[in-house]
C-alpha cells in the first residue's frame, strides 16, 4: 500500500498572487487532491513524493522537514511535505 503524502502551503515570499489561488495553510492530498494543486507545484513536488513512497529519503530543511517551492520566481509558494 502507497504511503499517504500530504502537501501544506506553509510560506510565502513572492510578491504577486499565486494564479492558482494557493494560500498559506492550504493542504492537499496527493492522490485525491492532484487537480487542485498547480501543476507547476506538482512537478516539482513529484520527485520528492516518488523518493518517499519508494523508501528513500529526499533532502530535508535544517529543522528535518521536506520542503519546496513553487518555480514562479514572482510567487515563491513553500510547501511542506509530509508522509503519513
Amino acid at each position: 500500500m502507497k504511503s499517504k503524502i500530504k502537501l501544506t502551503l506553509v510560506e510565502k515570499k513572492g510578491e504577486f498572487s499565486c494564479h492558482r489561488g494557493h494560500k498559506v495553510g492550504d493542504v492537499f492530498d496527493f492522490d485525491t487532491d492532484r487537480g487542485k494543486l498547480c501543476p507547476m507545484a506538482m512537478h516539482v513536488a513529484f520527485p520528492y513524493i516518488d523518493i518517499l513512497r519508494y523508501g528513500g529519503t529526499p533532502p530535508v530543511t535544517n529543522s528535518g522537514e521536506i520542503k519546496f517551492c513553487c518555480p514562479d520566481c514572482d510567487v515563491i509558494n513553500i510547501f511542506k511535505i509530509e508522509k503519513e
